[in-house]
């Protein structure tokens, strides 16, 4: 939940906010209005004086820039109340608004920044009389007006304009000269006059030398307006030249000339939400390297975010390690950002999320903070990233989504860059083919072998077309099809298209290459699972010395064959031996993996399961 503002002043619509507290019939509340116009800050001080006054017993504040970002707070929610956390978000959720809808607990449910009404489908908090839901947006849209207490927030009034600049400048009253004029050049917007005084404060400029600048610098923000909430045409370019001048300060600050490019990376991310160590990595350090021309290290690279940080260009809030801009900000930077330059700088940001990405996700709020980092990216650099090669970052995204459980957001995710990759790239590309093959994979994981195995066989037609039959992808490719046609039900047919497979991968790669071991594995697997499991465990026993040969006693691999020999030995009627062979591999999974791992207490379990079909 973002803190109180500094300086913040009184409005009428706190009243009228206020006022639907408990003890009222109104329970959900709209607050709409332009960017900038400080929503999130009215909601932020009723959700202040709410849990300060022990007004509810459930705070919750979601930054509800898509449907996956509310869905993912929802179940996250769900499982701290619960102590309980679903593996779906989808499930999380839904018991969220179910135990709304039923307790006697005061709840109070911000959803800021909402982007897309639809986004909300099934998802409206429930209408008991002891919660309330507060939506901030942009969006005006009569389904997500109709039937709800609506407060639309303008501009400050003079007033409020005035006192908040003479409460800013209190410490300096000589700056206060032409302060009326400079609220009314600035459109009365909260968000300009915050940055304004800040640049004033630092430059010991008054109002009236500031206002002379202003008149001198024009910026393209007209152009960058969302369709909905638009800004006032006598103040679009007023607004951009204020955040202009905020970069020449912040960019003055030492370390001199580090702000620019951070603010600059910052533009092309998502607002809502960028983790500060994104702004921390190697390849930030040697982008502005190259801009300021001298050596950058990591407390440089902080310090220029601090700078930011000061002129309220962004909020750097050290307690959750996130960076928020503001959505106009990034529009005016991007505005100065020569064409020339965007595709390098969009390939730091790239390689930095990659950077900051870590190797196992453990905690799927990050994940979707990232995703969101990467659809930003995607979004404000066009098709820079997928041109000429393609980034990994554009591919690996989504598969880490669809890997910490969201997989109908991988789905979507992947059809969305399919569909620019089919526009972009034409039909035939690689990343087009490996588009189709993502997609596939995930709707397979939502549920749907058959579907997968369809789309996996259209694919492979295409992959002999454009590549032939020997390439890693149509292997691979061949590989995803039999998996899913077992998967969907056909055990022979996928051991039949195996049992092919293998013969070309001996071929082409070799009786040791990793691809040519894993098919086998593959095959002994299905032919089992058609019915033959004596035969399964005779081709697991032969793999395992060859793995064995090859990769050694303790490879992953290894040891996950071992795990195969002793199901199928106890599938083909041996539990003793299934359970000597469980026993024997729990000892090696203690000393390699450890007492906690998940391979090792699954070992655990399937031991105590063929102990007891053996009766020992």
């Amino acid at each position: 939940m973002p803190p109180r503002a500094d300086c913040r002043q009184p409005r009428g619509e706190d009243t009228t906010l206020h006022t639907a507290g408990p003890g009222h019939t109104v329970v959900c509340q709209v607050v709409t209005g332009l960017g900038g116009v400080g929503k999130t800050q009215l909601a932020a001080e009723l959700a202040h004086r709410y849990w300060d006054e022990h007004l509810v017993d459930l705070l919750v504040w979601v930054t509800a820039t898509s449907r996956s970002n509310i869905i993912s707070a929802y179940s996250r929610t769900a499982a701290e109340i619960s102590g309980v956390e679903d593996p779906d978000p989808e499930q999380g959720a839904a018991r969220l608004l179910a135990w709304l809808a039923a307790t006697d607990r005061r709840w109070l449910i911000v959803l800021d920044d909402l982007a897309d009404p639809g986004d909300l489908r099934g998802l409206w908090p429930p209408v008991p009389p002891v919660g309330r839901t507060v939506v901030t947006t942009r969006r005006r849209d009569t389904a997500l007006l109709a039937g709800r207490h609506v407060i639309a927030l303008g501009l400050f009034t003079p007033v409020e304009a005035d006192t908040y600049l003479t409460h800013k400048l209190a410490g300096q009253p000589h700056l206060l000269d032409g302060a009326r004029e400079l609220a009314c050049d600035l459109g009365f917007l909260p968000l300009g006059l915050a940055q304004a005084a800040a640049y004033l404060l630092d430059r010991n400029l008054s109002c009236t030398g500031y206002r002379t600048r202003l008149a001198d610098r024009r910026r393209r923000l007209a152009d960058l307006l969302p369709d909905d909430g638009a800004l006032p045409d006598d103040h679009q370019a007023t607004v951009a030249a204020t955040w202009a001048l905020s970069i020449e300060l912040a960019d003055a600050l030492k370390p001199a000339g580090v702000a620019r490019p951070l603010i600059e990376l910052a533009a092309l991310l998502d607002p809502n939400g960028i983790p500060a160590t994104v702004f921390d990595t190697d390849k930030v350090a040697g982008y502005v390297n190259s801009r300021v021309g001298r050596p950058v290290d990591a407390e440089q690279l902080r310090d220029g975010l601090q700078a930011l940080h000061r002129l309220s260009l962004l909020t750097a809030d050290t307690s959750t390690g996130m960076v928020r801009v503001h959505a106009l900000v990034q529009r005016a930077v991007r505005d100065t950002i020569p064409d020339d330059r965007l595709p390098e700088l969009a390939a730091v940001a790239a390689d930095s999320l990659l950077t900051v990405w870590p190797d196992i996700d453990r905690d799927p709020a990050y994940t979707q903070t990232l995703y969101a980092n990467t659809t930003a990216l995607h979004t404000t650099t066009g098709d820079t990233l997928l041109t000429p090669d393609g980034h990994t970052l554009l591919f690996h995204a989504p598969t880490r989504l669809g890997e910490t459980g969201q997989v109908n957001a991988a789905i979507t995710a992947y059809q969305r860059l399919f569909d620019t990759c089919l526009r972009v790239l034409g039909p035939d590309h690689p990343h087009t083919l490996t588009t189709r093959s993502q997609l596939a994979r995930w709707r397979g994981h939502a549920g749907d072998p058959t579907s997968a195995a369809t789309a996996y066989e259209q694919l492979l037609a295409d992959r002999l077309r454009v590549l032939g039959p020997d390439h890693p992808d149509t292997l691979t490719t061949r590989h995803n099809l039999a998996y899913w046609r077992g998967q969907a039900g056909d055990p022979a047919g996928a051991a039949t298209a195996f049992e092919q497979l293998l013969a070309d991968r001996l071929r082409v790669l070799g009786p040791d290459h990793p691809h040519t071991l894993t098919t086998r594995s593959n095959l002994a697997r299905w032919r089992g699972e058609a019915g033959d499991p004596a035969g399964a465990a005779t081709a697991f026993e032969q793999l395992l010395d060859d793995y064995l040969r090859v990769l050694g006693p303790d490879h992953p691999d290894t040891l996950t064959t071992r795990h195969n020999l002793a199901y199928w030995r106890g599938q083909a009627g041996d539990p003793a031996g299934a359970a000597t062979a469980s026993e024997q591999l729990l000892d090696d999974y203690l000393r390699v993996l450890g007492p906690d791992h998940p391979d090792t207490l699954t070992t655990r379990h399937n031991l105590a399961y063929w102990r007891g079909q053996a009766r020992r």
